[in-house]
């Protein structure tokens, strides 16, 4: 591994003991982002090596799999059919190989820059809330948001530039729209690459980072504050260090990646759906149609940065000012991107949906997006409900911590169930109302019949993440706030300061539930696009028309079986490896009690580093098995139905097959991914109730009750639940780039 040789050797005494200066600390006794007292910089020192040092060596192994993956690409595409299109341009096999594998290599490359900038970020920002949280609440919460905000802007720009960038190298290398050549309606159909470039180093980011930060998570909790009865984040806790690092690479580095694919999923199939119907449709222009998507990004980028810069800090002294709630003053700057979303939404359907085929049309497609907007919001306000421990569920569910470890688990699996009901029919009367939207918008093809529905649930979908870089924003002042709290607790502040960063830690955990929410909503929008950008593949490449999945055919039912068991087999697998790992940190934990009596008495240091060993060789080595799942089945499962159908005379089985593993995978995959991530964050938010004071407080029988609630979810909301975020799109893309293998 990659880490400083100090943090790999288990030795942080340089970190925790080396004083620290500050040029400027005589002429003025803070500057606005000072790192605070000596002590706290050594501990956030600490952080940012095993932070790096992880991100380094995950990153290492995951481009060496990245590069096979293209090798296996390149091949499959040298040896494949071509479609009437690249054959009516020109493009041969070798060509679109290249094209292709270029595309998936630039895709995982800027996923892996999105991933590293979120990590970054949060390392050097987590000291600096630490140390406002010492004069002004407000302070410590301007600058948690605006280093989350400086992170979401990047991840989004690069989003928006790989796929600008990688369009205009297309345009002009293929000499696109000149005679003889690719048509512009065609292009987007390369660039599906870097969607899968971009999913496939997200997903092992999300499972890497996932089971680091949880297993460090749960074996601090379960041998620090259940059996030593110390709190959370306490400098004796050996496996503190690996912990609060965890908060790094779990939540930013990973979550970064994920939204990060998630908006270069939807800009790719906006783009294929938008180039079809115009070709369908017969439109002079279409360039505004398939670069539609890109520009309303680019809007996103203005106005989150005017919500996010609308959170202004105080710098009062006194730290007992009463506080607003955070999370009202991180609503009215949600509330201030959305009104700015809606106004640039609808100039931006005017400027470019706008044809004289159908006058009225860009008025549809913006009301589409509108549909998106508001499902936005609903959802980010339904995972609200169910997470924040201000409502009635996550306090019914901290009630039940009461009467035992066994009736809050059952309240809390129950909680998760429920919550999956609200989201999917919020998600089926967006799907419906855009498509029919798109359908009445007077869009017609050669034959008179309306062709917009599938572009209307696009542009919802391009609605509904408008507002993604405010999202994001929410996403990483969570882990920012949780770091800031950990490092407060290690370096012994005052308790004024803690209840400040509990505060703002709360309100993380609740920012983090509703980004989630908001991120498996727009996964399954994006999934229902690319499935249809398959289809529309499949029939290119077959020459024939494929236009719907009859699943009452025994083979098409069993793909769909297998999609749905490939997602729990998945979660069953992530949740496995963080239980594997965490046995091995509570091990450790428990020895060094045993070992070194004199820690609990701060008469002997801990060994941190061996914690943060132990879990980052275990995370490498564990998320290895669900990504191979993830990858490997759908390809296995479509070769192997291609070849039974070539014998039984039924030559798109595989592709059917596919389809419905995809279909169903996806549907399978919203379900579980909301109960994962509802559950866990209101386990967690149930506990951090109590800690308040509420039903005992801490240590108390409903205490570790909740603690119990917490551990369980938290594999569930921080590893297995966003992984599928990830997974879901994954699988749609990796059928786009794969559809020859089915044929």
């Amino acid at each position: 591994m990659m880490m400083g040789d100090d943090v790999e050797n288990g030795n942080l005494g340089p970190y925790l003991d080396r004083p620290r200066t500050f040029p400027n600390m005589r002429s003025k006794p803070y500057t606005p982002l000072d790192e605070g007292p000596p002590e706290m910089a050594q501990i956030s020192e600490a952080i940012r090596d095993g932070a790096e040092g992880f991100f380094k060596t995950q990153y290492g192994t995951i481009s060496k799999m990245a590069v096979l993956l293209a090798l296996v690409i390149l091949s499959i595409y040298l040896f494949r059919n071509t479609t009437p299109q690249q054959e009516s341009s020109g493009l041969g096999r070798a060509t679109s190989a290249c094209i292709t594998v270029a595309a998936f290599l630039l895709g995982a490359l800027c996923s892996g820059v999105a991933g590293y900038v979120g990590m970054w970020v949060s390392v050097r920002a987590n000291v600096r809330v630490s140390s406002a949280a010492r004069r002004s609440a407000r302070e410590a919460l301007q600058i948690a948001v605006r280093a989350g905000g400086f992170s979401a802007l990047v991840v989004v720009g690069m989003a928006v530039i790989g796929i600008a960038i990688l369009y205009a190298t297309f345009y002009v290398w293929l000499g696109v729209d000149s005679p003889g050549s690719m048509k512009v309606t065609d292009l987007p159909l390369l660039l599906v690459g870097y969607g899968f470039g971009a999913s496939f180093v997200a997903l092992f980011a999300q499972l890497g980072g996932g089971i680091y930060t949880k297993a460090a998570d749960v074996g601090a909790d379960l041998v620090g504050k259940v059996e030593q009865g110390i709190p959370e984040d306490d400098p004796r806790n050996p496996a503190v260090i690996a912990d609060l690092v965890g908060d790094n690479v779990g939540d930013c580095a990973a979550r970064g990646a994920d939204l990060f694919e998630s908006i270069a999923a939807e800009i790719i199939s906006a783009m294929i759906l938008g180039g079809t119907m115009a070709q369908h449709c017969k439109i002079e222009d279409p360039s505004g149609f398939i670069l539609f998507p890109l520009v309303v990004h680019s809007f996103d980028l203005v106005v989150s940065s005017i919500g996010i810069l609308s959170i202004r800090g105080t710098r009062d002294s006194n730290v007992k000012v009463p506080l607003e709630d955070p999370m009202t003053i991180l609503q009215k700057g949600y509330s201030v991107t959305i009104i700015l979303a809606v106004l640039t939404f609808f100039g931006s359907t005017r400027w470019l949906l706008y044809t004289e085929q159908a006058p009225s049309a860009w008025l549809n497609f913006s009301l589409c997006g509108l549909v998106g907007i508001i499902t936005a919001y609903v959802f980010v306000w339904i995972t609200k409900y169910y997470t924040d421990y201000k409502h009635e569920p996550v306090r019914t569910l901290a009630l039940s911590s009461s009467t035992g470890h066994g009736t809050n688990i059952i309240a809390g699996v129950s909680l998760g169930l429920e919550s999956t009901a609200i989201p999917v029919l919020v998600i089926s009367v967006s799907i419906i109302s855009a498509f029919w939207l798109g359908h009445t918008s007077g869009l017609v093809d050669e034959t008179g019949s309306p062709t917009g529905g599938l572009f209307g649930t696009a542009v919802a979908t391009m609605g509904m993440l408008s507002t993604a870089a405010y999202i994001l924003t929410m996403d990483m002042f969570g882990p920012i706030a949780d770091n800031a709290g950990g490092i407060v607790e290690m370096s012994q502040q005052p308790e004024s300061v803690r209840e400040i960063t509990d505060v703002l830690d709360a309100v993380g955990n609740t920012t983090k539930a509703t980004t989630k929410g908001f991120a498996i909503g727009s996964a399954a929008l994006a999934s229902f696009l690319l499935f249809s950008a398959y289809m529309d593949e499949v029939s290119s490449f077959a020459r024939e028309p494929f236009k719907q999945v009859d699943i009452a055919i025994p083979e098409v039912f069993i793909g769909g079986l297998l999609g749905s068991m490939l997602i729990f087999l998945f979660s069953a697998w992530a949740c496995a490896a963080v239980g594997r790992t965490a046995q091995e940190v509570v091990k450790e934990v428990r020895r060094q009690f045993i070992e070194r009596p004199g820690i609990m008495d701060y008469k002997e240091k801990p060994d941190y580093g061996r914690c943060v060993a132990i879990v980052a060789s275990a995370s490498l080595r564990e998320m290895i098995k669900p990504g191979a799942l993830a990858i490997v089945s759908p390809i296995v499962v479509g070769f192997l139905f291609r070849v039974l159908g070539h014998y039984t005379g039924h030559p798109l089985l595989g592709a059917k097959v596919v389809a419905a593993l995809l279909m169903f995978a996806t549907v399978s995959g919203i379900l579980m991914a909301l109960f994962l991530n509802t559950a866990g964050g209101a386990w967690d938010n149930a506990k951090k109730f109590i800690e308040t004071g509420a039903l005992g407080g801490k240590g108390s029988e409903s205490h570790k009750a909740a603690i119990t609630g917490d551990t369980v979810g938290d594999p569930f909301k921080d590893t297995a639940g966003p992984s599928l975020h990830v997974l879901i799109k994954m699988l749609a893309t990796i059928t786009l780039v794969m559809a020859p293998v089915f044929l």
